[in-house]
């Protein structure tokens, strides 16, 4: 598509809904590793990297050898329709390094939502029970029961409800406004208490590190102490780790950070380095719970976002993501807090590996969310050509989502540009 950023701006607006909110201004030309530049030439510092999704960078060669070398033999034939190997030794990969001293399973489909919404339906159908339990701050896809799982109302729930019954939201723990793991499990008592009785409900859901909710950690007292209480109801633990997957956190999967393992974990985003694929990995008694037919779709397991998946799981190894993941996210940790004493605003820095988020509430509160600053950094930041996205119940966190494959060169230059436009930020008057 050829045109200036103003002239697409303008067919854009025309020509595709309102709905489909979209953050910047300007439009992609091209993209490689951790730099993108747009129609009018201009270079970005990507450290959104298409909301968790290219963990592998941008056109990684190994990943688009991988994907012109499956065009050479078919594209499509759907997996449910005519079966290729590509999709079974993917799922054996997978469930040979998923979480759990099991026998695993996995199914694979297209969308994040879509992981989440066969992981339902396997915890429906296994248990033979219908509740379900997620929590406040947790996303889970724009489907309609990933939005009923979804706990923030605005802008995902707006206007589409009424929503799929039998989903109850806890509070999720947040130390810095003052939500405790005990806090947390009292809440869930009560639903036990006043919605539903355990014996009703088929699984609690939730994300190791919230994603949409603010790159909140699961406390790990929390995560055991949730493990404890599916086990003693016979309710299923699924683990989203949509966004916390594939070396981000500094572990291929982030719950390999606990000491306890889930029933079901759902995947999708860096799963193909930028191609449409999720998938439900689980218990292999669990997983085979549906019913023939019962699952799938028809792009589900598509022969090229599987081709992406093998290279990805490759390159996570042959380079070591996830230790490069936590060099740096401890590299831009220490340099976010060295800037804590000359920018007031900065109120937490937090998150494993490099999944690192940084929080801002207004000087002198009780951590009252900073919103206004928040965009502020972000605007001063894409004017100098640094992608960032906000994320928080409160909209007042910014998440750092750069590619893994950051050069060196790149990785400083994105620090200098985020330490100027902090400073600059928190000297400009209220």
């Amino acid at each position: 598509m050829s045109g200036t950023n103003a002239d697409l701006l303008d067919r854009k607006n025309a020509a595709t809904p309102r709905g489909v909110g979209v953050m910047c201004d300007f439009y992609a030309a091209r993209a490689e590793n951790a730099e993108l530049w747009d129609v009018e030439g201009r270079r970005f510092i990507d450290f959104a990297a298409g909301i968790a999704v290219c963990n592998t960078g941008h056109r990684h060669p190994k990943i688009v050898a991988a994907i012109r070398e499956q065009l050479d033999y078919f594209t499509h034939t759907a997996y449910q329709i005519v079966p290729y190997a590509s999709y079974v030794t993917l799922a054996e990969k997978i469930n040979e390094r998923a979480p759990g001293n099991y026998p695993k399973k996995t199914a694979f489909f297209t969308t994040g939502a879509e992981a989440v919404e066969n992981a339902i339906k396997i915890a429906r159908a296994a248990t033979g029970r219908s509740g379900v339990i997620a929590f406040t701050g947790g996303f889970h896809g724009r489907t309609m029961m990933g939005m009923a799982l979804t706990g923030k109302v605005a802008p995902y729930k707006l206007n589409f409800g009424p929503f799929p019954a039998e989903v109850f939201h806890a509070p999720f723990p947040n130390p810095l406004h003052g939500v405790t793991t005990t806090d947390s499990l009292k809440a869930i008592e009560h639903l036990f208490k006043a919605d539903i009785e355990p014996k009703r409900v088929a699984a609690i859901i939730f994300e190791p590190v919230q994603g949409e909710g603010g790159f909140h950690p699961a406390p790990a007292d929390f995560v055991r102490a949730l493990r404890k209480l599916c086990d003693e109801h016979g309710i299923l633990l699924i683990a989203d780790e949509v966004q916390t997957g594939f070396a981000r956190t500094g572990k291929l999967f982030a719950m390999q950070h606990y000491d306890v393992v889930p029933d079901l974990m759902t995947m999708a985003k860096s799963l193909a380095g930028g191609m449409p694929l999720s998938g439900v990995v689980g218990r292999a008694e669990l997983m085979d719970a549906a019913a023939p037919g019962g699952l799938g779709g028809t792009y589900a397991g598509n022969p090229l976002a599987i081709a992406a998946a093998h290279a990805v799981l490759d390159i996570i190894d042959e380079e070591a993501l996830c230790d490069r993941a936590t060099q740096l996210g401890d590299r831009i940790k220490a340099n976010l807090k060295n800037l804590r004493e000359i920018v007031p605003q900065i109120a937490d820095i937090r998150g494993p590996g490099a999944m690192v988020a940084i929080e801002f509430c207004k000087p002198g509160s009780e951590h009252e969310p900073d919103p206004t600053f928040t965009k502020q950094v972000q605007a001063k930041a894409l004017e100098r050509g640094l992608l960032l996205l906000v994320c928080g119940t409160y909209a007042n966190v910014i998440r750092f989502l750069f590619p893994l494959t950051v050069e060196e060169n790149v990785f400083d230059e994105a620090l200098s540009i985020l330490q100027d436009v902090l400073k600059e930020s928190a000297a400009v008057p209220a």
